[in-house]
Formats: C-alpha cells, sequence, structure tokens
C-alpha cells in the first residue's frame, strides 16, 4: 500500500499530524476525523462534483484539515489571499463559481463582505473556529456537528489557485478531476518528495509562508502523505523560525529568496551557535536567488537545498545543490515528465547558449484558464505553455534564466502585474496617464514604481500620499506603489505602444 495520510490515520491515529501555531497538537486521527466531518457537510450542502469551495483561511490547522476534507471529494478548492480587497474577493468567488466560502477570525468580516458583493447567501459562509484548548472538537458549528464517518463517492480533487495576467485580472488555474482515490492521488506526493530529499518517514515540516499560495500550502499538505508532523507558524518571522527548527527538530521546510537573505544575514558566528542541524532539505521557488545567498546557505547548512522553477501553472526544472555547484545560476534541467523548448519570436528552437523564450510541457499537469479560452490558447505552443520568461540552456541541458517577462514585477517573491495597478491609477480623477514598473530593491528583489501623468493640485509628495490612499481602497496593499514619479508624458511608440523598458531604465538610473 502507497504511503498516505489515510494509511497513517487508520494505522497510528495518535501520531501528531500538525502543531497550530498556538502549539495545540492535532493527531493524525482527529484531523481525519475532521476531515471526513468536512466531506459530510460538504456533500449535505448539496454540492455536486466538480463544483468549487472557497476558503479565506490564515495558516491554520482548520486550513489543514479543510484541504484534506475537501481532497477526498471530486471538488475543487480555492484557496483566497487575505491581503486582497473585499472587491477582489469578491470577483474570484464569482468567477470560480464558489457555493462556499470558509473562513477564520480575523478575516470573518472581509469574507461577509466579500460574500456579499459576490451575490453569495449569508449562509454561504462559515466559521471555522478553534475550540479552547482541551474542548471537544477542532471546529466550529455545523461542520463539528457533521458525521466523522468516511463521506460518499470520495475521489481525489484538486486545487484551484488563482494567478494574474497582464489583462490585470486574476484567472483560475483549472485541471481535470482524474477519477481517482485519495489514496492513489497520494502515489504522487510521494515521488515528488524523493525529489527533494523530504521522503523520510520520521520527517517534521515547517509551514511558515501564507499558505494561500500554492506552494506552501502544497508541501504542507504533501508532508501528510509521507507521515510527517506539520508545525505552523502564522506568518515569516526569522526568529520565530529559527526557534522552531531547534524546538521541533524541523527537517525540511520551504522558502523564498528572501526568507534566505534574512537568514543569511545573521553574522556567521551566530548562525553557526544556531540548532539547525535536523534539516535535511531545503525547498526554494519563487523568484530568482542570488547566487551569493544560495551559496551562504549551502556553506551553512550544506548541500540541502533544492529549487524549482514553474508557475501556479505547474513545475518544469529541478536543480540539487550538487548540480547548482557545478552549475552556478542555473535553475535546473527539466523534470522526468516535462519536455522544455527555448524559441525565438518567430517559435523556432534557438541554439545553446542563445536567449529565447522558455516554454514547457509537464505532462502531468494539463490545466486551462478558466473561463479564458483566448488565455489559454496564447500560453501554448504545440502543447507547451509559457510563463513569459526568458532564458537560455547551456551544453548540459541546464537552463539559466536570463530575464522575466517585461511586465511582471517579483517583489518578495509574490508576483505582481503592472496592468492591474495600471487599470486602477486611471481610474482616479486626474491621472491621464500611468506606468509601472519593477525597480530593484535590495531587500524585496523589486519594488513597484508608478510613473504617472497628473493634474492635481500639490506637491509631488502630496499627490503621492493621495494616490497612494485612494489606490488602497482598490487593490491589496502589497501591490501599491512604494516609489512614486511625476512627469508630462509617457514615452510611446509611433503606434501608440507604451516602452515600459525606456521607463523601467530611467527608473533604475535615478535611484539613490
Amino acid at each position: 500500500m502507497v504511503r498516505n495520510f489515510f494509511e497513517y490515520a487508520d494505522n497510528d491515529p495518535a501520531r501528531v499530524a500538525v502543531v497550530h501555531t498556538d502549539g495545540q497538537q492535532i493527531t493524525y486521527g482527529e484531523t481525519r476525523d475532521d476531515a471526513h466531518r468536512i466531506g459530510n457537510f460538504l456533500w449535505g450542502r448539496g454540492l455536486a462534483p466538480e463544483d468549487t469551495v472557497a476558503c479565506l483561511l490564515p495558516n491554520s490547522y482548520q486550513l489543514m484539515a479543510l484541504v484534506r476534507g475537501a481532497a477526498q471529494l471530486p471538488l475543487y478548492l480555492t484557496p483566497v489571499n487575505w491581503h486582497l480587497t473585499a472587491s477582489e474577493i469578491a470577483y474570484i468567488l464569482g468567477d470560480s463559481g464558489a457555493k462556499i466560502l470558509f473562513t477564520a477570525e480575523p478575516f470573518v468580516g472581509l469574507a461577509e463582505e466579500a460574500a456579499a458583493e459576490a451575490g453569495l447567501p449569508d449562509e454561504a459562509v462559515f466559521v471555522l473556529a478553534v475550540a479552547p484548548r482541551g474542548g471537544p472538537s477542532r471546529l466550529a458549528g455545523p461542520v463539528a456537528a457533521a458525521s466523522a464517518a468516511p463521506p460518499r463517492d470520495r475521489a481525489a480533487g484538486n486545487r484551484m489557485l488563482y494567478t494574474s495576467g497582464t489583462t490585470g485580472r486574476p484567472k483560475g488555474v483549472r485541471r481535470p478531476l482524474r477519477g481517482i482515490s485519495p489514496a492513489e492521488a497520494a502515489g504522487a506526493a510521494l515521488a515528488r518528495a524523493r525529489r527533494y530529499g523530504a521522503d523520510h518517514e520520521d520527517g517534521v515540516f515547517l509551514g511558515l509562508a501564507p499558505m494561500y499560495h500554492a506552494s506552501p500550502l502544497a508541501y504542507a499538505d504533501q508532508a501528510l502523505d509521507v507521515g510527517h508532523r506539520v508545525v505552523l507558524l502564522e506568518r515569516w518571522n526569522r526568529e520565530r523560525a529559527l526557534e522552531a527548527i531547534a524546538e521541533h527538530g524541523v527537517t525540511w521546510l520551504y522558502l523564498v529568496p528572501l526568507m534566505m537573505q534574512e537568514l543569511v544575514a545573521l553574522p556567521e558566528e551566530e548562525r553557526a551557535a544556531l540548532q539547525v542541524g535536523s534539516i535535511r532539505s531545503v525547498v526554494h521557488t519563487a523568484a530568482p536567488c542570488p547566487p551569493h545567498v544560495k551559496q551562504a546557505m549551502i556553506d551553512w547548512l550544506g548541500p540541502v537545498l533544492v529549487e524549482l522553477y514553474g508557475g501556479t501553472e505547474g513545475a518544469a526544472t529541478v536543480i540539487t545543490s550538487q548540480e547548482w555547484l557545478t552549475h552556478v545560476g542555473s535553475v535546473g534541467r527539466p523534470l522526468p515528465h516535462v519536455s522544455l523548448r527555448i524559441l525565438d519570436e518567430d517559435h523556432r528552437e534557438v541554439p545553446v547558449g542563445q536567449v529565447g523564450t522558455v516554454y514547457f510541457r509537464n505532462e502531468q499537469l494539463a490545466f486551462v484558464y478558466l473561463g479564458d479560452p483566448e488565455k489559454t490558447a496564447a500560453s501554448r505552443l504545440d502543447g507547451h505553455v509559457t510563463l513569459g520568461d526568458l532564458g537560455r540552456l547551456d551544453e548540459d541541458g541546464y537552463l539559466y534564466l536570463s530575464d522575466r517577462s517585461a511586465d511582471m514585477i517579483i517583489s518578495g517573491g509574490v508576483n505582481i502585474y503592472p496592468a492591474e495597478i495600471e487599470h486602477a491609477l486611471l481610474e482616479l480623477p486626474g491621472v491621464a496617464d500611468a506606468c509601472v514598473v519593477g525597480r530593484p530593491d535590495e531587500k524585496w528583489g523589486e519594488s513597484v514604481h508608478a510613473v504617472v501623468v497628473a493634474d492635481r493640485p500639490g506637491t509631488h509628495d502630496e499627490v503621492a500620499a493621495s494616490l497612494d490612499a485612494e489606490l488602497r481602497v482598490r487593490i491589496a496593499g502589497y501591490k501599491v506603489p512604494r516609489s512614486w514619479a511625476f512627469t508630462a508624458a509617457l514615452p510611446r511608440s509611433a503606434a501608440g505602444k507604451l516602452l515600459r523598458r525606456e521607463v523601467r531604465e530611467s527608473a533604475a538610473s535615478r535611484m539613490p
């Protein structure tokens, strides 16, 4: 029998599955029972196969239980970024066709406002709350009252996450349900764990990145299928993360380059004294990692880093520390089930060493952009998809990313798309034109910079402050520009196309 969450729950129910952010420990048996309660509750609410369930939840045991409960049914689960505004959340609820929204403190008010705007009835919002320590249940309300028996019609579900695009509206990445059992689906989790050295049975995973993102949630959930204990932190904090590693004997974790940068910023002698010897694997994705940061991490922890390149649409390449040390700067070679192509503007293969657009086909992860066949078609070429990245292959078949798509900004490992911010700016009174670009940032990699043509009274600082305040009620705070410039006109081609590269180069050259 393939190792999987339900096997562990049935054969070793007292095994600890999750350590909640308050330190409460929940066993595999208890998590299984709660997963079944959630599954039975969903069927009891009249959901049908391929329906969507959404959640607005912090890093928490409830989120882990919900993922397990929904994943054993032929449904889609859409975690929603709780940094978004109510209007942005409402769009995702409407676009996904979500029938139910699960939430918990401190997001109940935001969830209710978003659901109302999306036209969901009040009874479609359910609060999952932790009972007092030692209480009879870890869930609340009608969900806690549901049966803990295995639900009917069990079959593996899927997560449907949202990724933004140049249109400024996020799109759901939807994969077909495979019609297999939850146990069969766990086989893929075990194969992935082997790939990055996390298939040991005595594992402890530390979840410290926001789990509304694809990778942090996927790794935490996957850890349960290989019998690991999942230790949750509410959010990233360097000191708290290091304490948790020492306290729980963490064996693997997921980091983005910004987190690694903060870790290696500690003095070398201070790092040497930390209790991190339990770590056997560090998986990292999300943004290019500066080579000096990665080298410092390997020098400190040993060759335990494994990097993957891809996106919400799927993974494309992988590289171990040993490989990286002989191919510094690479993001690896294609996964066994992935085909990789580097193409020029005419969609012809480029020679080894030449830069082109990176296309890949992940045969295990077919998908469409929900409700957007044009975007789906535009991203494809002979079955291969591109994330808009530019790169080159070396003689050994290792991929090096030389640039990203001109539009996308990656700040702290989070993708930010300028079109959405520009659209919001152009809706404001007195804004005639706007261009948003990424500006080099020592801490975040890039920060959001706006160049605006505006007719408003006041100094540049006063206008920037007013634009900032008005944007914050329209878009999430992390998308609001961190720096501003004002101009009489933006550079455009004879055809009227915005010359974004000129704006970006100008912004970089004027940095202090």
